[in-house]
């Protein structure tokens, strides 16, 4: 058990120095006890915890949509020309059908944020979700070059903490 857990810490921080773990956040105790949960390794003090917001949950897309994005992928179809997707607004790719999505939506309107919303059940949403590269669930949100898949509420303080 002893040599577990520096072997834990180190392979932590390897992965975080090479920036492949994206969409984490340090808690950390400084030297006078106040607690910082930061997007950036602590320089001095105590590291608590490290915890990522990667892997939300989500829920699946339909097989015959996932078929629809993958027709439209190799369409060639582009819609990143659009200006919804090429601005730095807040967009939140979701269905109707999903349970992740209204969570993420009244968590945004509970928290005033705005966003625009494409529906990925309408032809437009599907185009526009294959050329995000949307990935296999929603609710998928965007902004800027950040990026959520599915949705806890943990992981929304924590992307809406570090946005840009």
């Amino acid at each position: 058990m002893r040599t577990l857990i520096p072997l834990c810490i180190v392979g932590l921080l390897c992965c975080s120095l090479n920036g492949a773990l994206t969409g984490t956040i340090y808690k950390s105790v400084t030297p006078d006890g106040r607690v910082v949960f930061s997007d950036q390794q602590p320089r001095e003090g105590r590291l608590e915890k490290v915890m990522q917001f990667k892997d939300q949950p989500a829920s699946d897309i339909p097989a015959s949509t996932l078929s629809e994005i993958e027709r439209l992928k190799k369409a060639g179809i582009n819609p990143a020309t659009d200006s919804a997707l090429a601005s730095k607004d807040l967009i939140l790719y979701s269905a109707s059908w999903c349970g992740y999505c209204k969570k993420a939506k009244s968590y945004l309107a509970g928290k005033g944020i705005s966003y625009r919303e494409v529906d990925i059940d309408t032809n437009y949403g599907k185009v526009a979700f294959a050329e995000v590269r949307g990935g296999r669930g929603v609710p998928l949100m965007l902004s800027g070059t950040k990026r959520m898949q599915g949705f806890s509420k943990e992981g929304y303080d924590a992307f809406f903490a570090n946005r840009d």
